[in-house]
């Protein structure tokens, strides 16, 4: 009861208690809201400006500090490949560029506005192309830009001269990216570039960009590799002593790795160079949808897409869905309406599944130098087959820590990309390494096989790298047959007939019928397999000879025995 009465009498005290923690709190709260008016207003508005700044700097993944804390000595790029390869022990070792570092223009520390101001600005030099159009069997037209090196040594004047045929002079072909064309700023780097350094240059658009129409039901993609195909098919048949290397860039590396791992060690080309490929179709389309920065160049690639349809609007309205191409939000949105219908693909996975470079990396046959940006905007590091790369003899992989996507601006004024430079070396070492071969072959019309040209196709120049070992395929095939047919003709060590041998008048007369019954013989594909053997050795005739009693004496011995037994029945038995 005491207690009670004690816990009674106390409650007013403590009611009074909080009461006055209450008016205290508010008077705290109204002191620091009269010492947040005392401080200048400019000093708000510098704080805002700092957290702005703080959130942008994250937001566009700058690298400022970064580069300035280091000295702005930049990154050093890491190389991965087969520690076995004769590729890289041969090539890519002597490339400095690749082995030095990649410092990108500090004005433009971050891979997104490196990206995008190489598409809006760019810095590109300035030149003219000159136009080939080119016709597809199937009628689609694909325009072919040139600029060879003597539009950049000889100015406008030489800019209508054509490349003789004869031109020893290697090629470079570009396959651009995703509605990209040869105005794009970063492919007129390139081009440039690389004419500046003595070789010559065409960029094969896609079909319906460059100005060109469609003139088929038929339009590219990102697995499309026919165009591809039969470009260098013809440039090899139209210049058969110009070495022919090739570079992609985004989508249109994508291109052509799938190019080179469907047609391995056939393809014409004697090497390659790929940039910023997505490689993985199918993990770049859950890539691009997952930030708010990525749905942005999500939305915009969906527009230049929608741009390039509305250019093809009477095909793409018969082809594809129409209304469904211009309510796209989305590149998978575009794929859905549009490509999947025109390529006949199931669903939209399943295009990006069939269309990705990634599964074809173990088959490329010729030397391939791979660069990718770790902060690539579009092409997400995750879609790199490491793995694959470092299977494959044939490939070098470069990574960079920065750079953006196609950009890798370098110098104060950003006026060169990086990307071009370490290219444009890897390719010249190729070429004037012992690694290079340039060998032309003769082979059958693969139009068949490929939509290509209707005449023949020649498949040389190539290398072909097999365990470390790089020589030039398909070429010993050909030289086989070319000795197996002299050897048909002059047969070595044919046994000289008596005739022959027999002094007087008529000698050229029986050397010219033995002759000519040995020519006859020739034509049998039997007898002349058999004379091949015999103007071989004399060994491979025991050889041949011990082969066929071992084949047919089964059959021979169960001749023999089934003509004993009935000579056996036959004869007479004698009577006891």
């Amino acid at each position: 009861m005491d207690s009670f009465i004690s816990w009674g009498s106390g409650a007013p005290e403590n009611c009074t208690f909080a009461a006055a923690s209450s008016s205290s709190s508010l008077c705290g709260y109204h002191i620091l809201l009269k010492g947040l008016f005392l401080i200048p207003r400019w000093h708000f508005f510098l704080g805002f400006i700092v957290a702005c700044t703080v959130v942008i700097y994250n937001f566009l993944e700058s690298h400022f500090f970064e580069d300035l804390f280091s000295g702005f000595r930049g990154c050093p790029a890491n190389i991965t490949c087969n520690p076995d390869s004769e590729i890289y022990s041969g090539i890519a070792s002597k490339c400095r560029i690749i082995h030095g570092r990649y410092l990108a223009t500090p004005w433009l520390s971050s891979p997104h506005i490196q990206t995008t101001f190489l598409n809006f600005f760019g810095r590109p030099p300035s030149f003219s192309y000159r136009r080939q159009i080119f016709n597809a069997s199937d009628g689609g037209t694909i325009a072919l830009d040139w600029l060879l090196s003597s539009y950049v040594s000889g100015g406008a004047s030489c800019i209508e001269s054509s490349l003789p045929a004869d031109d020893t002079t290697p090629i470079v072909i570009v396959v651009p990216g995703l509605t990209s064309d040869s105005a794009s700023p970063y492919l007129k780097h390139l081009s440039f570039n690389t004419a500046k350094c003595g070789w010559n240059v065409v960029v094969s658009n896609h079909r319906g960009l460059g100005g060109v129409s469609v003139t088929s039901d038929c339009f590219y993609n990102a697995g499309w590799t026919e165009d591809l195909r039969v470009v260098i098919n013809y440039l090899h048949k139209e210049y058969p002593k110009a070495p022919l290397f090739a570079i992609g860039t985004s989508i249109g590396a994508n291109i052509l790795v799938k190019y080179l791992g469907e047609d391995g060690d056939s393809v014409p080309i004697a090497g390659a160079v790929a940039i910023c490929s997505p490689w993985d179709l199918l993990i770049g389309d859950r890539f691009i949808n997952r930030r708010l920065v990525q749905k942005l160049y999500d939305r915009a690639l969906t527009i230049g897409l929608q741009g390039y349809a509305q250019m093809h609007q009477p095909r793409y309205s018969r082809l594809a869905n129409w209304d469904g191409i211009k309510k796209s939000r989305s590149i998978r949105d575009f794929d859905i309406y549009a490509t999947c219908l025109v390529g006949k693909f199931e669903t939209v996975d399943t295009y990006y599944r069939r269309c990705s470079s990634s599964s074809y990396v173990g088959n490329v046959a010729i030397p391939l130098l791979c660069i990718s940006a770790l902060d690539d905007p579009l092409c997400t590091r995750e879609a790199i087959p490491w793995d694959e790369c470092r299977a494959n003899k044939n490939i070098v992989l470069v990574t960079t820590k920065h750079g953006g996507h196609l950009a890798f601006f370098e110098g104060l004024s950003g006026s060169s990309l990086w990307w071009v430079r370490a290219s444009n070396e890897f390719l010249h070492v190729l070429h004037s390494s012992p690694y290079y071969m340039h060998v032309q072959k003769k082979v059958k019309d693969n139009s068949g096989l490929h939509s290509t040209l209707d005449s023949s196709i020649d498949q040389g120049p190539y290398v072909n790298v097999a365990d470390g070992m790089v020589a030039a395929a398909g070429n010993e095939h050909t030289r086989e047959i070319i000795e197996e047919d002299e050897d048909c003709k002059h047969p070595k060590d044919l046994p000289i007939d008596p005739i022959e041998m027999v002094p007087g008048s008529g000698k050229n007369r029986l050397q010219a019928a033995n002759k000519k019954v040995v020519e006859d013989v020739q034509k049998i594909p039997v007898a002349r397999s058999v004379l091949q053997i015999l103007g071989r050795t004399r060994k491979s005739v025991w050889l041949l000879a011990y082969i066929a009693v071992i084949t047919s004496w089964p059959l021979v011995g169960s001749a023999i025995g089934i003509f004993f037994k009935r000579k056996i029945r036959k004869a007479p038995t004698r009577s006891a």
